[in-house]
């Protein structure tokens, strides 16, 4: 064993996992001068100072204890309340919610407490990188369903109905969508929810880019009519509220549900972080709701301006309606997603995403996040101009 020889040291599940398809070109980048970096889906902002300060006096009364497993009872009233207001959703605190270590740790047992073995799970691609590989970490098996910019990303119910067999379990939903900055409407919802009803399947709800959406208002899919017991919804604090290195997350669902997942929680993590608990305790009272609304106009004056731009250097970009990601198409330049993403970064520095790290249906298209500041938006338009006219 001292010699690490053993063949089946590591699991095959984590052997067969591959790297994400984000990391390399970040790898890459590191320690370069110059880069401007569109990759990565983290505000510009620093958390609000008021709730700075509460964290500061919550550390000089030496708030640094244990809370209780589902988090403190306080700031999942707040969560509670926020939900009810902002989106018509009515969960009880108490036993149909609780706190997690961002909602990647949400994600992470919700899949976990779902998945037997050989269980098929629904995803709608274009997709966040991390459905997947978890996926295939509980032995479930994900089925792809593909979406297109000719409709803005959006899911359909037919597209839905065609990927649909016995062994469906599952169906993961993401919207406002990273990367592609789909949303969907109550009418686009309904015919999914009666899908969901009649195939008598589970739905994981990630809605951490809620609050990001220009014009039409997010609609939350548990708030469609029957869906509220057989979803699962999973949000955070990360990005609409600038707290990204706080990771706190959440998620809110049926009971018989949550309860198995506070149970895997108890083991392995215990709570998630007091002084980040604290944190979210103050980003949802009224000057906290006012500093979110303010960067949610930042991001709009951004969204525009940056579609505009890629526009105008000749790459085809539907209007992203929700989270921070614009998804212009690279297809008419006769290269790969990874070549165009590669060449632009060795040869401008410019960082974007190619669209396959989300799925094979990204070929042909390149993430570029606007969650930068405006100078940085418009250099990087110049060098991506340059770049197109070498082309």
């Amino acid at each position: 064993m001292s010699s690490m020889t053993k063949s089946n040291l590591i699991t095959s599940l984590v052997q067969e996992m591959p790297p994400s398809g984000i990391r390399k070109f970040f790898d890459y980048a590191s320690g370069q001068e110059d880069i401007i970096s569109l990759g990565i889906g983290e505000p510009d902002f620093t958390t609000p100072r008021a709730v700075r300060e509460a964290c500061i006096r919550a550390l000089e009364e030496g708030r640094t204890e244990y809370t209780p497993n589902a988090g403190l009872l306080e700031l999942r009233e707040s969560i509670a309340g926020y939900l009810n207001t902002s989106y018509h959703l009515d969960y009880d605190p108490v036993h149909e919610m609780m706190v997690t270590i961002g909602s990647s740790e949400a994600l992470d047992l919700a899949l976990r407490v779902l998945i037997n073995p050989g269980d098929e799970i629904l995803v709608p691609s274009p997709c966040y990188v991390s459905y997947s590989p978890i996926t295939g970490l509980c032995s479930g098996t994900t089925v792809e369903i593909e979406t297109s910019a000719h409709n803005g990303f959006k899911l359909t119910a037919a597209e839905l109905e065609s990927k649909i067999t016995p062994r469906s379990k599952l169906l993961i939903l993401s919207y406002p969508s990273n990367p592609t900055g789909g949303i969907m409407s109550y009418d686009d919802w309904l015919p999914i929810a009666q899908l969901v009803e009649k195939h008598d399947l589970v739905v994981l709800s990630d809605e951490i880019y809620a609050e990001l959406t220009y014009g039409a208002k997010h609609v939350s899919f548990a708030s469609m009519p029957g869906m509220k017991e057989r979803t699962l919804l999973i949000s955070g604090f990360s990005k609409a509220f600038a707290m990204t290195g706080w990771r706190i997350g959440y998620v809110c669902g049926p009971e018989q549900l949550i309860k198995p997942m506070l149970k895997i929680h108890q083991y392995t993590v215990m709570c998630a972080p007091i002084l980040g608990q604290i944190a979210a305790i103050e980003s949802l009272k009224p000057h906290g709701l006012e500093s979110k609304d303010r960067m949610m106009e930042s991001y709009n004056e951004r969204r525009r301006m940056f579609v505009t731009g890629l526009r105008q250097i000749g790459l085809t970009c539907h209007e992203p309606q929700g989270a921070f990601y614009a998804f212009p198409s690279i297809a008419h330049t006769g290269l790969t997603s990874d070549q165009f993403a590669e060449q632009l970064l060795k040869e401008m520095n410019v960082l974007a995403v190619p669209g396959t790290a989300f799925g094979q249906s990204g070929e042909g298209f390149i993430r570029c996040s606007y969650a930068t500041s405006v100078p940085k938006l418009e250099q990087a338009l110049e060098r991506m101009q340059q770049f197109m006219q070498r082309l």
